[in-house]
């Protein structure tokens, strides 16, 4: 499954409470994703909240693009990337 980079932009912050009200926000949105084949791997906050990078495993980015809008979710940029390992050499 190809891998790729999700660029968001939050310009009041990304607002999840760190609750049981945050752990149902996150749920549904990894349900909404699993409808249209995506996983959302995990995420990278920037430290002003207003910037995330997310890594998500999916078939295409229209796929990306049709979870984002189905979850109300901005997208600024979308890459497919490869994972460089520095311990591969080893």
């Amino acid at each position: 499954m190809p891998r790729y980079v999700v660029e968001r932009t939050f310009p009041d912050g990304l607002q999840i409470p760190v609750d049981d009200q945050g752990a149902e926000v996150c749920l549904r949105v990894v349900d909404t994703n699993g409808d249209l084949g995506v996983t959302w791997i995990h995420s990278y906050v920037s430290e002003d909240k207003k910037r995330t990078y997310c890594v998500y495993d999916a078939p295409n980015p229209e796929a990306i693009r049709k979870a984002a809008e189905r979850n109300g979710l901005p997208i600024d940029r979308i890459t497919r990337v490869s994972v460089l390992d520095p311990y591969f050499y080893k």
